[in-house]
């Protein structure tokens, strides 16, 4: 188990560093905005190319910060149901979603995307907008966010896995994995409060 956390810590980091990268990503997305409204505006200059980019950039920071979304247990969940459960069990239904579906999805994603990606590439399509850009870096995110995204859902799992054994924090509570000090007694607790349901 120590050596699958040495690699979830890692892929955590690949994840952070995605994170804190996408951050210039939306700078730069809002500056060349910025730059290409005052261009129209002020001097009737105006570039399918810097329309585009923008539409590229979004579509790196959404792909790109999928798994940095996941590993901060920032997305969607229905808290009013899983609230209610006991942490060994939102535990479990969280490793059957990202066995289930999670990474399944993004192998699907990935062998969908890579052909085109290649085709494009080969091809050397461009867009049909005049002065438009090359197409495939913005398709190649597909599978370069996804496979970011099935990493992550890696490291959670051993993370989830790790915790029902009492190796690791719990990975629910938001910076768990960057602390261990509360460990134990997140841990202690979890345990009682399944025992109390038990007995009841």
């Amino acid at each position: 188990m120590d050596t699958l956390l040495s690699l979830s810590r890692a892929i955590d980091a690949v994840s952070r560093f995605f994170g804190r990268f996408i951050i210039w990503l939306v700078l730069a997305a809002a500056l060349i905005s910025a730059a290409n409204a005052i261009a129209r505006k002020a001097f009737n200059i105006g570039s399918n190319a810097f329309l585009e980019i923008q539409w590229y950039l979004f579509g790196a920071v959404f792909l790109l910060g999928a798994g940095y979304t996941l590993l901060q247990n920032a997305h969607v969940r229905i808290d009013v149901l899983a609230g209610k459960l006991s942490m060994r069990t939102r535990m479990y239904i969280d490793i059957g979603g990202i066995l289930v579906f999670l990474l399944p999805m993004c192998w699907f994603m990935i062998e969908f995307a890579w052909p085109v990606v290649v085709g494009a590439y080969v091809s050397g399509e461009m867009s049909s907008n005049a002065g438009g850009l090359i197409r495939w870096p913005v398709y190649a995110l597909v599978p370069l966010g996804f496979g970011l995204l099935g990493l992550q859902a890696i490291s959670e799992l051993i993370k989830r896995f790790a915790f029902l054994q009492g190796k690791a924090p719990n990975p629910l509570l938001h910076g768990a994995h960057e602390s261990n000090e509360a460990h134990d007694a997140e841990h202690a607790q979890a345990l009682h409060d399944d025992a109390g349901e038990v007995r009841k």
